[in-house]
């Protein structure tokens, strides 16, 4: 009969015994396994490897939303810096005005002058005293008087609203409070404008130095006046403190007239764009949306009524003779279907008796519709045509620009000058170029749209050609 011991155990229940304890070891063993490898702590589990990428993904997440976050903090901070380098360079005019002021006062204050009621003559001196000069001898000549400032001049507001010429215009960084970039601007095209747009809210007084500033320049300045604060942002519709119906309860009534008596103190004409784009849906002087739901708690008709409840009050205060007021929707292209019927743009319209221009904001803009030829009559024709069936008025094309999105600005530029060129838009007095480069959102998303004109060099060089076209009759003078 064979043995049943092994090497391991000498006696058959010894080997039986250290066989089950194997057992029960190797038994232990694999569940010590098991859940060491389904353990959510294993590198190498499964659960864990699911977990450290749910958790990757969680931080991925986390990342681009704090880029996100980061970047709208970018332009936040882009928008307040541009309003701070504004609001110094307003400072610096200003204080130039003033310094201006200050010599004059001093020149008036000085010997030789004439003596007027409120500054007497020097009484004569006597003749006797160690130091007097001989009563025989003549006395040295009177200085010459300093001559005062050049009195500053402009057109009447009849010449400006049926001009001569046709004006070239241009919004630039800070003027017309600080030239620099508009100058810079002009140096590359061998032109300087002879209009200058800028911007103002309800909660600003009215800034004289943007007229005086800009007609010593011979410059027509044109005011794009805002009914919201000057620092609100694009993407602001709803503004509680600036509903229509408050303009026309007389909450600013106040404001409104010293505004007016501003005007008619300074008494230089002024070209003044109020609330535009109203036939859009994106600022708060908007009657309603696309689906006919009110904006801002305005109410139809409300925005033809504060447009004239605004021009009689400047009428009483002797500011209309010198406002040149100008009326300008948005091109009608890409606006909601309800938008681009006529008689939506008619029932926004004030009136012949309260509108000096009509005229029009119009980009070459992303995102480009599939019928888009990228030509004048494309982004414009529509909208004439139905602001010539509202009104037989002056046109002005109070705010253009084109994108180099896509690369079709050169030649857009080419063919906005051969439509100024047209003899069927010999109505059309002048336009005002957007010359900034502009981040904002187009359709949901972040986008940044290069306006200037001299963008790109092929840019700059048609801008130059079509402005210098002796057809489009601008009466420029080179720099």
């Amino acid at each position: 009969m064979p043995s049943s011991t092994t090497w391991w155990a000498q006696t058959p229940t010894n080997a039986r015994w250290t066989a089950a304890g194997a057992t029960l070891i190797g038994a232990a063993l694999a569940v010590v396994s098991y859940f060491v490898w389904t353990s959510p702590d294993n590198p190498v589990s499964p659960i864990s490897t699911i977990n450290r990428v749910n958790v990757f993904a969680e931080r991925v997440d986390r990342i681009v939303e704090e880029r996100g976050e980061l970047l709208g903090q970018v332009v936040e901070l882009r928008t307040e810096l541009a309003a701070v380098e504004t609001d110094l360079a307003a400072a610096r005019g200003e204080a130039t005005d003033a310094e201006e002021r200050l010599q004059q006062l001093e020149r008036d204050a000085a010997p030789g002058r004439e003596a007027s009621p409120d500054r007497p003559s020097q009484p004569a001196t006597s003749a006797s005293g160690p130091d007097d000069q001989p009563a025989d001898r003549p006395s040295d000549p009177a200085p010459e008087p300093t001559p005062g400032p050049t009195p500053i001049t402009a057109p009447s507001k009849a010449e400006i609203v049926n001009p001569e010429n046709e004006y070239f215009g241009m919004y630039t960084a800070q003027a017309p409070f600080n030239w620099s970039t508009l100058d810079d601007t002009a140096s590359k095209i061998g032109y300087a404008p002879d209009s200058v747009g800028y911007f103002g809210g309800f909660d600003e007084a009215f800034r004289a130095n943007a007229v005086t500033r800009s007609w010593e320049r011979d410059m027509l300045p044109i005011l794009t006046w805002e009914g919201r604060p000057i620092k609100a942002g694009n993407d602001v519709v709803v503004e509680p403190d600036y509903e229509l119906k408050d303009v026309l309860s007389g909450q600013y009534d106040a404001y409104l007239t010293q505004y007016a008596k501003d005007i008619a103190a300074t008494g230089l004409p002024l070209g003044i764009r109020l609330n535009h784009e109203m036939n859009g849906t994106w600022y708060p002087w908007t009657e309603q949306t696309s689906r006919g739901e009110p904006i801002n708690g305005n109410s139809k008709g409300e925005y033809v009524q504060v447009w004239r409840y605004i021009h009689d009050i400047f009428e009483r205060e002797g500011a209309n003779e010198h406002v040149i007021w100008i009326w300008a929707p948005n091109i009608i292209n890409n606006l909601p279907a309800a938008h681009r019927d006529v008689e939506f743009l008619r029932a926004l319209y004030p009136g012949d008796e309260y509108v000096d221009w009509v005229g029009a904001s119009g980009y070459l803009r992303p995102p480009y519709r599939a019928e888009n030829d990228f030509s004048f009559d494309y982004t414009y024709g529509a909208t004439l045509d139905q602001l010539r069936q509202i009104a037989d008025k002056p046109i002005f094309l109070a705010e253009v620009g084109a994108s180099e999105t896509g690369g079709h600005k050169p030649g857009w530029v080419r063919s906005f000058f051969d439509g100024l060129a047209d003899p069927a838009n010999d109505d059309i007095v002048g336009f005002a170029w957007f010359s900034l480069a502009v981040t904002s959102y187009v359709e949901g998303e972040r986008a940044t749209n290069d306006w200037r004109i001299d963008s790109r060099a092929d840019s700059l060089a048609a801008f130059r050609e079509g402005v210098a076209r002796p057809e489009n009759d601008f009466g420029l003078i080179p720099v």
